[in-house]
């Protein structure tokens, strides 16, 4: 079971197409957005699967944001999201706020924590919990996003 991730769309729709794009070859079985959505045109893109999307500190329109994400049919965690997908606890959130990120890793109560913000890709693990920045759609070299094997937490960093 193949899980996508994905932050900082910024509302950057062409680099989001690619993405889907690269998405659509791995098929996974569900989405998440780490936040910095942009603009309320990026959630339809993602129609394709089921979609966590978290917020992030560019994401202002929140009503608009929040209202497109129900219409397409997915997911609004707010600030912070969290799963369980094939038995795995998957917590999700933009990670501009630093403590709450750090606390949320050190909790050591998620097998995987994914975030954005930084727009650059980190993959590393502390304890149990494997962490995920995927990169970023928009602002960064190269655009980037992660494909994570629920099975085995074995990620797959994904190039535009």
């Amino acid at each position: 079971m193949l899980l996508g991730v994905v932050s900082d769309t910024h509302g950057h729709v062409a680099n989001t197409r690619q993405a889907i794009r690269m998405l659509e070859s791995f098929d996974p079985v569900a989405v998440i957005h780490c936040g910095d959505i942009g603009t309320a045109e990026i959630i339809p893109l993602f129609a394709t699967w089921p979609t966590h999307f978290v917020l992030g500190n560019v994401d202002e329109e929140v009503d608009e944001i929040d209202e497109a994400i129900r219409a397409a049919g997915q997911t609004n965690h707010g600030a912070f999201g969290q799963l369980e997908l094939e038995q795995r606890r998957i917590a999700f959130l933009h990670g501009h706020d630093l403590p709450r990120l750090r606390e949320t890793i050190a909790s050591d109560r998620w097998d995987l924590v994914c975030s954005g913000h930084t727009h650059k890709r980190d993959l590393r693990r502390e304890k149990k919990t494997v962490v995920l920045n995927p990169g970023a759609l928009y602002r960064a070299t190269p655009h980037s996003l992660a494909i994570v094997d629920l099975t085995t937490l074995e990620v797959t960093d994904v190039t535009l």
